[in-house]
């Protein structure tokens, strides 16, 4: 049976096809030089603003941790609702400022808003990322990263969400002059092909014997956007209950609903692995049934995790940071299966947000 034949078809296909993808996006922006262009036209910016939307704003959480560690410059990320309806306390104290404004389809009205704010009232020249050349974002932004190759047709994103933040990160690099990086993007694809088909199989099969009520995902440093973002799939493709946080954060109050009915998936990270283990161990100890996403385990996780996927890659943390959503969409699809939802037309959702004028605030800034 193809991936695109059935219930959710188009969206395991998408997601399926993602080291693909991240491939033909980061060869086309590097023989169209867009990036170099960019990164000189932007040097000057003293902090970065990432700007989105639902999955837009989680990978703007990423792309800002991601742009400081790798840059050095500060930069934070806001959902655009934010930057609309409370812009002095979103802008205060802002100095040569990058606003970046995310959206797939280029169309989802408060991205677009604040692009028109930022350009026009603020007088701020702004950078697009979008999937979909040609959309209003393109024209309203001062420039624009286009990857036409990551647009999909479901509703749900997942391939358009890790190349958008693929060519982010490829922007970061590019701004430091970390050639090593950047070869180093470049080759994660290649190495992250066999990974899609054999990690779907292994949560069919996983999903199929549990049975979960609850779902935890946690994630320091740029892997939390990425646990926002798990907890969204699954919400959004199986109408499951989920939450996210930082790691450390869990302990602080939320443990209390731990038992082997809530599923608690950590993206561990290299630089907080020792701090993140000991809350593995406790989550654990506490009754919970565990996911662990980590690119080498060692025998503190494979003790303790229900759910082991160790990608084993030749590659610094931030040249793979994409790849550990890959587990989230799948389980999402998974359990949107087994609970009878169709992951290609979720409950109440459309591809793209876009309000009418009549439901502009009255005292917004735009």
């Amino acid at each position: 049976m193809s991936h695109n034949s059935g219930q959710g078809g188009q969206t395991l296909a998408e997601t399926l096809s993602q080291p693909q993808c991240w491939a033909k996006c980061l060869s086309e922006l590097q023989a169209s030089g867009d990036l170099e262009s960019i990164g000189r036209r932007f040097a000057a910016g003293g902090e970065w603003l990432f700007v989105g939307c639902g999955s837009s704003y989680y990978l703007a959480q990423s792309a800002a941790a991601a742009l400081s560690a790798i840059t050095g410059l500060r930069a934070k990320a806001v959902p655009a609702s934010e930057l609309l309806l409370f812009p002095e306390a979103v802008l205060a104290g802002s100095a040569g400022l990058v606003p970046v404004l995310i959206s797939r389809s280029g169309k989802t009205t408060e991205v677009l808003r604040a692009a028109e704010y930022l350009e026009g009232t603020r007088n701020l020249r702004t950078l697009a990322v979008t999937c979909a050349p040609g959309q209003p974002l393109e024209k309203a932004a001062s420039a624009a990263i286009r990857l036409s190759a990551a647009d999909e047709q479901s509703t749900v994103m997942t391939r358009s969400f890790s190349s958008m933040l693929l060519a982010l990160e490829a922007l970061a690099a590019t701004v430091a002059g970390d050639q090593s990086l950047l070869e180093n993007l470049r080759r994660m694809p290649a190495l992250a092909e066999p990974l899609p088909a054999t990690l779907h199989a292994r949560i069919l099969e996983f999903v199929a014997a549990n049975h979960f009520a609850d779902y935890v995902y946690l994630g320091q440093g740029p892997f939390y956007g990425l646990a926002c973002e798990a907890a969204l799939k699954i919400t959004e493709m199986s109408c499951s209950y989920a939450q996210p946080f930082h790691a450390l954060e869990f302990r602080h109050g939320p443990k209390a609903i731990l038992g082997p009915e809530v599923l608690v998936t950590f993206l561990l990270s290299e630089q907080g692995r020792q701090a993140e283990l000991d809350v593995l161990e406790e989550v654990k100890r506490l009754g919970a049934t565990t996911l662990v996403v980590t690119n080498t385990a060692g025998e503190r996780v494979r003790a303790n995790a229900d759910l082991l996927v160790e990608l084993g890659f030749d590659l610094p943390e931030y040249a793979r940071l994409t790849v550990y959503g890959l587990a989230g969409q799948l389980l999402g699809i998974a359990t949107a299966l087994k609970k009878g939802f169709n992951p290609d037309q979720p409950r109440n959702l459309s591809r793209v947000v876009v309000l009418e004028p009549a439901e502009k605030p009255e005292h917004a800034a735009f």
